[in-house]
């Protein structure tokens, strides 16, 4: 079990590392940040001096290194627009972010997972073909396009939520409505796979066989087995739920991480724009290591091999 969890823990920190080496070359590569902030029409001695001040002027590897080192050292840098503590500017945003995320994630779990499970126990039935239906509408359309259509139909037509802003949980209605339904769509189809793969083992069948009631075959045999995949996709829409708020939180004009992000990189805020994808980054990659330790856990056979 040290082995399993060491080597996830050693691939986590690889992860994070190679995401922030990609975030900083492509942040350096997207555009000056100089003509960003000073407009084009400034004297060529004030983009000097910005340059200067903000280490811009210096070879990349070196601008690399003390990216690097920062870092580490737990500096995450200064904004260059409002010249305050750029970790400071995310950490006030993480509280709005998370009035939508915990909501979505609630709601996922709360109906897509059951929905999943209902429609494999009712195989082939009106039921299981209308959750297939909503799920694959569910998961395919964009959040952007779902987030406009739910605006107009409860905003513009029946006028009974906000279309946007912040200050009530009626603001937050839609745009965690927006950010649920792609991840219930995912969450019914892949619980619905996995009971239906597991409902056709023989130790399934063996138990309904030795008479064993429905409900204790469905509760002790078929959800535990079918629950490893179930926790996979779990993990991975934990982390992107994160990501996905960039798009809600502009539609919705939510004062989030989300859309700081958006802000940022108009900017070429390189500081806040490092600090937010080094934060969602590392949320991914905690997740899915839970998710791993999870996923070791309910199936002894991968602390076996991790070992070996």
């Amino acid at each position: 079990m040290i082995n399993f969890v060491l080597s996830r823990l050693v691939r986590a920190i690889v992860t994070i590392f190679a995401v922030m080496t990609f975030a900083f070359v492509v942040l350096r590569l997207s555009g000056d940040p100089a003509q960003v902030m000073l407009g084009p029409d400034v004297p060529t001695s004030a983009i000097e001096a910005f340059r200067s001040r903000w280490g811009l002027d210096q070879p990349l590897w070196m601008q690399y290194l003390a990216y690097i080192r920062s870092i580490l050292t737990g500096d995450f840098g200064t904004s260059m627009r409002d010249g305050m503590p750029a970790a400071r500017l995310v950490l006030e945003r993480i509280p709005s972010t998370l009035q939508l995320t915990v909501p979505a994630l609630v709601l996922q779990l709360a109906i897509g997972i059951p929905a999943g499970v209902y429609a494999a126990l009712h195989r082939q039935s009106a039921t299981d073909r209308g959750v297939i239906f909503l799920s694959v509408l569910g998961f395919t359309v964009p959040s952007f396009v779902l987030g406009l259509l739910l605006v107009l139909v409860f905003a513009v037509t029946f006028a009974i939520l906000p279309s946007g802003g912040y200050g009530s949980w009626q603001h937050a209605i839609l745009p965690a409505l927006t950010m649920s339904i792609g991840g219930i769509g995912i969450l019914a189809r892949f619980s619905r796979s996995a009971m239906i793969e597991v409902m056709g083992q023989p130790y399934v069948r063996t138990a309904s066989a030795k008479g064993m009631a429905w409900r204790d075959v469905v509760w002790r045999h078929a959800l535990p087995n079918a629950a490893v995949p179930i926790v996979t996709i779990v993990g991975f829409m934990v982390g992107s739920l994160i990501a996905g708020a960039v798009v809600v939180e502009s539609i919705f004009s939510w004062p989030g991480i989300g859309r700081l992000l958006v802000v940022s990189v108009t900017n070429r805020d390189l500081p806040v724009v490092q600090c937010i994808l080094l934060m969602i980054a590392s949320a991914m990659v905690v997740s899915n290591l839970i998710v791993d330790l999870l996923y070791g856990w309910l199936d002894p056979r991968l602390r076996s091999q991790a070992a070996h």
